[in-house]
């Protein structure tokens, strides 16, 4: 049996978040949300609990599939949560928007000059 996992602690683990301050301060800030609702950081994880995490622009619905408050590799931490396949859908479109604007934006005629 798995003890519990505190929220902030497994969003660091599963490297949504950098440091556990910055997943404390997104969870606290109404960024997480568990089974729908907002959570305080303390909260204790359990598996099957569904997450939607807002981290900038992007938005990650995911599952817990295991419990870990140890930060691993990226694999070890990718194999904690399943993402939910119309969000990953909606991040791909977004990432390829995003994308557009940037090209559309980034080139140039000719070099800048003072007129």
């Amino acid at each position: 049996m798995e003890s519990p996992v505190r929220l902030d602690k497994w969003l660091w683990a599963a490297r949504f978040f950098k440091t556990r301050s910055v997943a404390r301060e997104a969870v606290s800030g109404g960024k997480v949300h568990l089974n729908g609702n907002r959570a305080k950081p303390g909260r204790s994880l359990d598996v099957g609990d569904e997450l939607r995490i807002q981290r900038g622009e992007e938005e990650y619905t995911v599952t817990v599939v295991e419990l870990s408050a140890r930060r691993g590799p990226a694999a070890v931490a990718r194999s904690l949560y399943e993402e939910s396949e119309e969000s990953r859908i909606k991040r791909e479109k977004l990432a390829e928007v995003r994308k557009l604007e940037y090209q559309q934006h980034a080139t140039r005629e000719r070099r800048p000059d003072k007129r």
